[in-house]
């Protein structure tokens, strides 16, 4: 017996919605087409679109250090309200995660506690070359984390001869924060105590184009994979269009929803985050790298902070955001708004994940896959509310704001864990293969 069949769903198959229904057994995809056999349960997906389960490429869950800003178990039920059936997790937690000891410590912590499947980042230091090195076979890594330019946590790596030895000794992706440390500092005395309108002043454009030409420059020479993040300039848009290949970049979705210096006057802090947030001139260009498909992932960026400490005064305030539940909804509304195709959509959260960084079995519905699913209404209007955002943070910048489309039901590993906004059973996600 089956234990669980879709029937009736408009499927995302081969880049085309098909009526097809889905067999699942065991946690995988086991038939596709018409399907009469008997099943434990089925579940009726009339008038929905059966996607492949989304990933969210970056995300901070603060676990081990602040627990009390956000942990595994509270950003992974997040992740699946949000119809995101697997996130990869950053290291600049606290101690950072940039030993193989704690990046087993990591996992153990992860079991029995996430909902949602999950691979991990290992963290680049300046010292720690032979770790790096030695990542290939390393259950639940998905990559390196570098830290170009100074955020939250301590895994800054900014000196231009520490940045080599990382890609030199890279076995895996290296996903790069790119902001040139030395700008920083020198830019500092541009902050103006009290108005966060001088974040993307102080975290200027060049500051950006700058470490990014860098990082590129590095991993071409080296011939090694960088992925790099949260891109914010129209600078890096034109520059990274000439050299993809091995280089892939990230937008984040609030980057391309919200745009200064709007989003501080509304947000005033709450809308600050690293690479900041800047003026629509850019935004509009990452727009067009959308459109174009020069950009490859969308990733959240989700980086919760408590209220009381984003309440402070900038540039004492924390930099971040939540997004893993509002990625989808803020995404498939986009897509409504005629913005970009929801072919286009799967490639930058199901395809291209899987394609740069090898995952096994994921982002898309194929016989012998994984049966991970994020099953949307693309005409359900759903309006964000601070009171329902599953993360400990209780907040997120797109309160009040309506999106059309949004997450019906998340299935991971063949069971159905989220339906109309209930979490469903324990937590039995597990870490992704590479």
């Amino acid at each position: 017996m089956l234990d669980l069949i879709i029937k009736n769903g408009s499927c995302y198959i081969d880049k085309d919605l098909k009526n097809h229904d889905i067999a699942i057994k065991d946690g995988k995809i086991i038939e596709i087409g018409k399907i009469d056999s008997e099943a434990k349960e089925i579940f009726d997906a009339k008038g929905l679109v059966v996607l492949p389960g989304c990933i969210d490429t970056q995300t901070h869950f603060r676990e081990p250090g602040s627990t009390d800003t956000e942990d595994l178990n509270s950003g992974s039920r997040a992740a699946i309200v949000g119809g995101i059936t697997a996130v990869f997790e950053m290291p600049n937690t606290n101690p950072p995660t940039s030993t193989k000891k704690e990046f087993q410590r990591k996992l153990d912590l992860a079991k029995h506690r996430m909902y949602c499947n999950y691979a991990f980042y290992f963290g680049a230091t300046a010292d720690n070359a032979n770790e790096l090195a030695d990542l290939k076979n390393l259950e639940g890594c998905c990559g390196i984390k570098l830290f170009a330019g100074s955020s939250t946590g301590n895994l800054l790596v900014a000196d231009e001869k520490d940045i080599e030895t990382v890609f030199q000794n890279s076995s895996k992706v290296v996903a790069v924060h790119s902001e040139d440390e030395e700008i920083l500092n020198i830019n500092k005395k541009l902050i103006n105590k009290g108005d966060v309108h001088s974040h993307p002043i102080w975290r200027s454009e060049e500051c950006a184009i700058s470490s990014t030409r860098r990082i590129v420059r590095i991993a071409e020479r080296y011939n090694k994979k960088a992925h790099v993040l949260h891109i914010t300039t129209k600078q890096e848009i034109d520059f990274l269009s000439q050299h993809k290949g091995n280089i892939t970049f990230e937008i984040t979705p609030q980057h391309l929803t919200i745009y200064a210096p709007d989003c501080y006057d509304k947000l005033g802090t709450y809308a600050q985050m690293n690479p900041p947030i800047r003026d629509k001139s850019h935004y509009d260009r990452l727009w067009y790298a959308v459109k174009n498909n020069f950009n490859d992932t969308i990733g959240s960026d989700h980086a919760p902070h408590l209220k009381a400490n984003k309440d402070k005064e900038y540039p004492n305030s924390p930099s971040g955001m939540p997004g893993v539940q509002t990625l989808m909804p803020v995404m498939l509304n986009h897509v409504n708004n005629g913005k970009l195709r929801l072919e286009q959509l799967m490639n930058l959260v199901c395809e291209n994940p899987v394609k740069i960084f090898g995952i096994k079995n994921k982002g898309f519905i194929k016989e012998n896959f994984d049966a991970d699913f994020t099953i949307v209404d693309l005409n359900k209007v759903i309006e964000i509310q601070n009171d329902k955002i599953e993360s400990k943070c209780g907040w997120s910048p797109f309160d009040g704001y309506k999106f059309k489309g949004a997450p019906i039901a998340t299935i991971i590993n063949g069971e159905v864990k989220m339906k109309n906004g209930n979490i469903i059973g324990d937590p039995t996600g597990k870490p992704m293969k590479f």
